[in-house]
């Protein structure tokens, strides 16, 4: 099973550190703050608090053990740069390092980090397209022009069927699946009627996407 360590228990770091608890995994949470360390000490693995860190403190941690290492301390650049660049240096597999800004992340991949996330970049832009669409619920980037959503029924297509809707040959989507209360229909078949309160897990590129979100007969 995959070991996880968290630098960094603000509200990014927590969030990271307690769904991959939740989901099984061993996590290591890391930081700075006293209190922090200890709202989490029964909820991780192990958290703890460390002041400084150099090479010394990441053997005690045992850290190149981990397989997976993220730096998710806040407005600390500085830090967060040379926490990553130690990490790599010392024989980490995967580092994943929070950026504020894009020229932080510019650094933090010079510096050797495998993948650099965004979130509140990201979470702006999920809120964004949340706010000019009466219907995406949830939206994940698969690429600058692709993605998957959660969706309700385009009005239109309500106690219609798939074939009906002819996502595929007239607007280039695929709805994977259909979400009706607790269940889940896994690649529905073309004759899948679909309800009023049904949610669609759909997947396609951004504008095929917008287009079958906003279709009106």
């Amino acid at each position: 099973m995959k070991q996880f360590a968290i630098f960094g228990l603000g509200r990014f770091g927590t969030s990271v550190a307690v769904t991959l608890t939740k989901m099984g995994y061993d996590v290591l949470g890391i930081d700075i703050s006293e209190d922090r360390v200890n709202d989490l000490g029964d909820v991780l693995t192990q958290a703890v608090k460390v002041d400084s860190i150099d090479e010394n403190v990441l053997k005690s941690l045992g850290i190149r053990n981990f397989d997976v290492v993220v730096v998710a301390i806040g407005k600390d650049i500085q830090s967060s740069i040379l926490i990553t660049l130690m990490l790599k240096e010392f024989g980490v597999k995967k580092v994943v390092a929070k950026a504020q800004t894009d020229l932080h992340g510019k650094v933090l991949e010079r510096v050797g980090a495998d993948k650099v996330v965004y979130p509140e970049r990201d979470m702006g832009i999920k809120v964004a397209q949340a706010l000019v669409s009466n219907n995406i619920m949830d939206l994940i980037k698969l690429s600058p022009e692709h993605s998957l959503v959660e969706m309700a029924v385009p009005p239109d297509f309500i106690n219609k069927s798939l074939e009906k809707s002819k996502a595929r040959q007239k607007f280039g989507v695929s709805i994977l699946a259909i979400r009706r209360g607790s269940d889940i229909i896994i690649s529905p078949e073309p004759g899948q009627v679909m309800l009023e309160k049904d949610i669609l897990v759909v997947i396609g590129k951004n504008k095929n996407l917008q287009k079958f979100e906003t279709f009106d007969f």
